[in-house]
């Protein structure tokens, strides 16, 4: 089973650090956010498999961020983190849909033990893609390899394999290069500027053989990033 991973959005330093030291401990993959701002759009953008959310933080209430994450990821589970006397907040968060909520100061047991009952009762997610079918072949993600209907077979690299598998688990909406950055090469791309992307995606094409004879696989969305855009899967 794959290793799971939990976003912390909390502004408090040393609590935040002692979740996610206590998270990796168990097991997790963890990923965290002091600000408002900050955790709103990694909770909108990255992967991940449940999240821990603060409700009072500096820039964007965690009551804000739970209305934008449940309009967008439906069925993500999150668990509240609140201070005594924020019971209307925890309230109103279930309204909007939180999972379960833990009373601050709380121990490392029971935020681990929240944590994997909320795990256990949500619906997992979708299995990942294992091949895409094309005009004229398939992609093979487990032999990291195109193979065309003619015989021929292309290797593709472990990046480019990760890159189109992210495309595919995605398709049907555009995927910004600043989220394939951030999920595929797993690093912040706040204020990156590179085309380490493009060029990969340009490379891709080659290798399927994308050009004007061809329907293109992987569509370019001016200004905006990429889209698998007939895949046959």
């Amino acid at each position: 089973m794959p290793q799971q991973t939990i976003l912390t959005v909390e502004d408090d330093a040393a609590i935040r650090r002692g979740v996610v030291d206590a998270l990796t401990y168990a097991g997790y993959t963890a990923l965290e956010a002091g600000h408002g701002e900050e955790g709103c759009q990694m909770a909108l953008r990255r992967e991940f498999d449940l999240l821990l959310l603060d409700m009072v933080l500096p820039g964007k209430t965690g009551l804000e961020i739970l209305r934008e994450v449940r309009n967008v990821k439906p069925t993500l589970p999150v668990i509240i983190l609140s201070a005594r006397g924020e019971e209307n907040d925890r309230v109103s968060g279930l309204r909007l849909g939180a999972d379960d909520y833990v009373v601050k100061p709380f121990s490392v047991n029971e935020l681990l033990a929240r944590v994997d009952a909320v795990l256990r009762r949500s619906p997992s997610r979708p299995s990942d893609v294992e091949e895409v079918m094309f005009v004229g072949g398939r992609v093979d993600f487990a032999r990291c390899e195109v193979q065309f209907s003619d015989g021929e077979r292309v290797e593709l690299s472990e990046r480019e394999q990760q890159l189109l598998r992210y495309l595919a688990r995605h398709a049907g909406r555009t995927v910004p290069r600043q989220e394939l950055l951030e999920n595929v090469w797993q690093i912040d791309a706040r204020g990156v500027s590179t085309r380490t992307v493009d060029m990969h995606v340009a490379r891709l094409r080659e290798k399927l053989r994308d050009d004007s004879e061809n329907p293109a696989l992987l569509m370019t969305v001016r200004g905006r990033g990429y889209m698998l855009a007939q895949s046959l899967s």
